[in-house]
């Protein structure tokens, strides 16, 4: 009985505000059509805003996918001889292919970076410059990625690309402090295991046998299954065998 009571009063209190809506609406005639002129021209304003947003997201979204088939496409010298000639572009060179695909993306950037896709563009320019040794270039992309304040995935995927960037270029001390701030950060993008497996080849190649061989120890005694701990185990135990540690 009182839910039927109630929603009889929900009922009441609704007729009630509709009656008010239309005697407002026939004393107020002049105020109406002019409201409703005005959110007319502002319905239609964004409409065209959201239109613009749409045509400049397709915009986007077709650079990018132009750019990132260059940098996905083969090198002629690369193809397996006798096979079929793919679909598509195909590079003399690895460095005419890095050197298309950096442009490209940094074009996608420069037309869109206010937007993810330019962000991202940014990111896979850095990595096209990585490819070509242009490393400043290259390093200093990837630091204004990772300080984008953005909270998709390209600001954790630039400090893994800087690690490598600075093992590549034989800044070890660089790439040492960035593996293991990743191998001791749960959220990063690059697993941690694998982490610890590059900062101790890293170490391995600069000859630091001992701090190496206790990267490796760590790693099969914080991941037993990782799928490196086998090779991490040999690497540290060829290290103390070799008199290297």
């Amino acid at each position: 009985m009182k839910r039927e009571l109630k929603e009889q009063i929900k009922q009441d209190e609704l007729a009630t505000g509709l009656e008010k809506a239309l005697a407002w609406a026939a004393t107020h005639r002049d105020e109406l059509r002019i409201g409703v002129g005005v959110a007319a021209v502002l319905g239609a304003a964004v409409g065209a805003l959201l239109y613009f947003q749409g045509q400049r997201a397709r915009e986007a979204d077709r650079a990018y996918q132009d750019a990132l088939s260059a940098y996905s496409a083969p090198v002629a010298g690369e193809l397996a001889p006798g096979a079929d000639r793919p679909a598509g572009q195909v590079f003399a060179s690895a460095e005419d292919k890095y050197k298309t695909a950096a442009a490209a993306f940094e074009g996608v950037e420069r037309r869109f970076a206010s937007s993810a896709v330019g962000l991202r563009a940014k990111y896979y320019a850095a990595l096209s410059r990585i490819q070509l040794k242009q490393y400043a270039e290259a390093e200093k992309a990837l630091r204004e990625v990772q300080a984008s304040g953005d909270r998709g995935l390209e600001p954790e995927l630039a400090r893994v690309a800087l690690a490598d960037l600075y093992r590549l270029s034989g800044q070890t001390d660089k790439a040492a402090e960035a593996y293991r701030g990743l191998a001791t950060t749960p959220q990063a993008s690059m697993p941690r295991d694998y982490a610890l497996v590059c900062l101790a080849g890293t170490l391995e190649d600069a000859k630091r046998y001992d701090q190496a061989r206790a990267a490796y120890l760590q790693l099969v005694e914080e991941f037993p299954a990782s799928a490196y701990a086998a090779e991490a185990r040999a690497r540290a135990d060829y290290l103390q065998t070799a008199g290297r540690s």
